[in-house]
């Protein structure tokens, strides 16, 4: 499958990638091909089923509400998140959902939409079944969506044998530059003395423009250089039972209102990190505008690393912004084509970890290493995560997965620095780092991959 730089980075809203971000796109999916196939002016009721981990923890990752934001036509990187609580109060107040914005059915949440915490369907563990009845009840259609991480969705075909397969619609196109592993990326740079910026520029042009890819990417880190900017402005309590303090705002004012403490403190820049990260992923709990950086869990890490770039090395430049991203997401597809960026597949060393790498490998290249030093960068960065689980305390994107992007960001800067101070040689390959985590992910319980029920989960009691 062609994946692009702008399908690892893709605006959204938080808490959750798959959780959040990948059921609006599904729920959306589903009623424009409701329309499509002239099912939609005789439909009088919709049901959603969500399944495995999005039966598990939906509710606070926000599941219901991109359902529902779904089934209205609205998108992730374009619905108003101001307006997101007048929208669900509507539909609830009414009892009535305006399916793409013009076919008003009767909703009721508690008939509608349904969390089925100990059932998975077959494919994935974010499983979907959305069914659509005409008035005299009978099933008109049905399908099923699994959401696979990072936004991405797929659907499930069943063959004529009855055999499930997940299908998708990629660009099957033959990229200019394709790779599949870390060893055919490094490759490609060898065969064309290039970086993996521009290897991964080559391939970006099959759809794009240059001024186009750079212009977009460009505008990737605008908003999330936005959303770092709102995480330190904005004060308060995050929703869900824990009522957990935005700690960002306070950060700042500490950090801007010392200034001279940096004379004094050589890991004051640390702070600066995780105050990036921090912002970012307090937004992303709040259900903010965010880019998936591969997922929402771990969306602080890259743009965190970045705004260090930006801020504290000397030579940064907006070129250097577009190779780090360009770096980031040809490690990302790494990632994407042989394990997973899903928590609720692989544990949290499936985001969090794949974000310390890509970040890792972005940063070691913007600061002038080698492909091999690259390579080496992103490969510590993983290493180091491996085994990770995802086990948000009462299903919220908050505890541990706050501060775990701050750990992460810090961790992606020193594993560049150690693949500067080398020469890209190392007995772990990244291929091999990645191949680990798969089947470390495979071996995992159930209960420590995103369902909250091992773990830290449940060794804190919500108050």
């Amino acid at each position: 499958m062609a994946i692009s730089a702008f399908d690892v980075f893709k605006v959204g809203i938080g808490p959750s990638s798959s959780h959040t971000v990948g059921p609006m796109r599904a729920a959306r999916l589903f009623v424009l091909g409701l329309q499509s196939s002239g099912l939609l002016d005789r439909t009088t009721r919709l049901h959603a089923g969500l399944y495995g981990s999005l039966g598990a923890t939906g509710k606070g990752h926000g599941s219901d509400t991109a359902v529902l934001l779904g089934l209205c036509g609205h998108e992730p990187d374009t619905v108003d998140v101001n307006a997101v609580s007048t929208i669900l109060s509507s539909i609830r107040q009414a009892c009535s959902l305006p399916v793409l914005g013009q076919h008003a059915i009767e909703w009721q949440d508690a008939r509608d939409l349904t969390f089925f915490r100990r059932e998975t369907l077959p494919l994935h563990a974010n499983g979907m079944r959305f069914q659509a009845f005409d008035a005299s009840g009978a099933v008109l259609t049905e399908r099923c969506y699994y959401s696979v991480g990072g936004g991405f969705v797929v659907s499930e075909e069943v063959l004529a044998d009855g055999q499930r397969q997940k299908t998708i619609a990629p660009d099957a196109t033959v990229l200019p530059k394709p790779f599949r592993t870390g060893a055919e990326l490094l490759a490609q740079c060898h065969a064309n003395q290039w970086t993996m910026a521009q290897v991964m520029l080559a391939n970006e042009l099959h759809w794009r423009t240059e001024p186009e890819v750079r212009k977009g990417l460009l505008a990737i880190w605008g908003v999330m250089q936005a959303c770092v900017q709102r995480g330190c402005q904005t004060e308060g309590t995050l929703p869900g039972g824990f009522k957990v303090k935005r700690r960002a705002p306070q950060l700042w004012r500490d950090l801007t209102s010392q200034a001279e403490k940096a004379l004094t403190d050589p890991l004051q820049v640390l702070d600066w990190v995780n105050l990036y990260a921090l912002a970012v992923n307090e937004e992303n709990a709040a259900g903010g505008r965010v880019v998936t950086a591969p997922t929402n869990g771990a969306a602080g890490i890259v743009p965190a690393v970045l705004h260090y770039y930006t801020r504290f090395i000397p030579s940064a430049s907006d070129d250097g912004v577009v190779d780090f991203l360009l770096t980031a997401a040809a490690i990302a597809i790494l990632y994407k084509e042989n394990a997973s960026i899903s928590g609720a597949e692989v544990g949290c060393q499936g985001e969090v970890g794949v974000a310390c790498s890509m970040a890792a490998g972005a940063l070691c290249a913007v600061l002038g290493g080698t492909p091999e030093q690259v390579e080496n960068a992103a490969e510590i960065g993983m290493e180091h995560h491996l085994g990770l689980t995802c086990d948000p305390v009462g299903g919220l994107v908050q505890i541990p997965c706050i501060e775990r992007n701050a750990i992460a960001s810090v961790k992606a800067i020193n594993a560049a620095r150690m693949a500067l101070h080398g020469d890209g040689t190392h007995h772990v390959s990244l291929d091999k780092v990645i191949k680990t985590m798969r089947e470390t992910g495979a071996d995992m319980k159930v209960k420590y991959k995103e369902t909250s029920r091992g773990g830290l989960a449940v060794n804190i009691i919500e108050c």
